[in-house]
């Protein structure tokens, strides 16, 4: 499973493993939903992607809104793959509004 949620007291904490691309879009989307529905701070964390579409790339632009605009905060944990950044250049992302947190 390519996308998994861990709650905490404080913060849900989305994990985003291998290719996470259309095929798992509509998982995404209901994990995402929950995280939202947990009141905390949502995090994601993209060090084990692979991969991820533009498909993708909207569903966590959507939540990363969703959050803000309820007073939540979204952070992206840890390190950011090279491939991944650089696939959201290519893609005209790179102003992709998080702000990565270090682990």
């Amino acid at each position: 499973m390519p996308v998994i949620l861990e709650r905490k007291e404080t913060v849900c904490l989305v994990q985003l493993e291998g290719e996470v691309t259309i095929t798992s879009a509509k998982e995404l989307k209901e994990i995402l939903l929950q995280a939202l529905g947990c009141g905390t701070e949502l995090r994601v964390e993209l060090e084990r992607a692979t991969e991820l579409d533009v498909t993708t790339v909207q569903l966590l632009w959507a939540a990363e809104r969703e959050a803000r605009a309820s007073g939540r905060g979204f952070t992206v944990a840890g390190r950011v793959p090279e491939a991944i950044s650089a696939a959201m250049v290519d893609a005209g992302l790179e102003k992709f509004p998080v702000e990565v947190e270090a682990k």
